[in-house]
């Protein structure tokens, strides 16, 4: 478990609403406005809206800043205000909302369980003391896959906010119920002033917990580079032979391409087809046996490139020759 935050780490919010019934299609093209008007404050990493689902009884919005500043000014910003003020009429009932500062993006989509406490601060070493403890029973439970706990943010939040995750929700609901959270609930009878909430998959992708609640490293920088390389050799030669028809002299093709590539590359390739497809070799399982993953890895890569090379030979030799 790890707590805090720093003034520079990204700053995420979750903000949760309950829709008037029917009126589900008016709200998401709202939310659809609002998203687009985040996006265009400095700072903006990304957003996710999520349904409500059997698990999570609320639309729930997740918004992600580089720093809390910034979100900050988002949160607090006439235009945010503005929109707020015109989708009253959708909400069934006040919204809730919660911010921590700090976090990182996972392989896989878990499930995510939100608690905000309010602490007095007198009691704050009594209530890291007990969240510990806590983490550690939770941590004795299959498909848990960790806890972050985050500081009050001075003016934006006063509620301490704890994370913890699982792997499904059957293993979730067997925490929730169990006779042994009652018993650390019971113990820490004093912080009882809080709130929970239950966040399918989506929420999950914007943190990363290894198995025994640490950050999950990075990939090394030569599996990095491998791949892009992967990603790279597809991209370009498919966008070389989608701008080859135009006839451009190589210094414009290689300017355009090389931008294109890059965006195809960011939101699409790498995203989507990379680290899925390396996944298991990129992040490995901490007890998985190094020497096999990687020859595993490494086979999947020779596996892609042999195919796109073939693809390419027949595209670019037998049924297409460039000009």
């Amino acid at each position: 478990m790890t707590t805090g935050h720093r003034a520079d780490a990204a700053a995420t919010v979750i903000i949760g609403h309950r829709v008037r019934p029917g009126m589900e299609l008016e709200y998401e093209k709202w939310q659809e406005e609002v998203t687009a008007a985040a996006a265009r404050y400095p700072g903006h990493l990304g957003a996710e809206v999520s349904p409500p689902t059997d698990l999570q009884p609320d639309w729930v919005v997740v918004y992600r800043f580089d720093s809390v500043a910034h979100l900050q000014a988002w949160i607090n910003g006439a235009t945010r205000q503005r929109l707020l003020d015109i989708g009253q009429k959708f909400f069934d009932g006040p919204g809730t909302q919660q911010v921590i500062s700090g976090g990182t993006q996972p392989t896989d989509p878990l499930v995510t369980v939100v608690v905000t406490h309010r602490v007095h601060p007198d009691q704050v070493d009594d209530f890291l003391r007990w969240q510990r403890d806590m983490s550690e029973e939770e941590g004795k439970f299959p498909g848990f896959r960790g806890t972050e706990i985050f500081r009050p943010i001075e003016g934006l939040q006063d509620e301490w906010t704890t994370l913890y995750r699982y792997d499904n929700a059957e293993h979730l609901d067997a925490w929730l119920t169990s006779e042994k959270r009652r018993q650390m609930l019971a113990e820490g009878e004093r912080f009882n002033d809080f709130k929970l909430r239950t966040i399918d998959n989506s929420f999950g992708s914007w943190f990363a917990f290894e198995e025994n609640g640490r950050e999950a490293p990075p990939p090394s920088e030569t599996k990095t580079a491998i791949a892009v390389w992967v990603g790279l050799y597809p991209t370009v030669v498919l966008l070389a032979l989608a701008l080859s028809p135009l006839k451009w002299p190589i210094w414009l093709g290689l300017l355009v391409g090389n931008l294109l590539s890059s965006f195809v590359m960011s939101f699409f390739t790498m995203p989507y087809y990379v680290n899925r497809l390396l996944r298991r070799w990129l992040w490995p399982a901490p007890d998985a046996p190094p020497v096999r993953t990687n020859l595993v890895g490494l086979g999947i890569v020779a596996a892609a490139l042999g195919f796109w090379a073939v693809v390419f030979y027949l595209v670019t030799r037998q049924f297409w020759t460039l000009p």
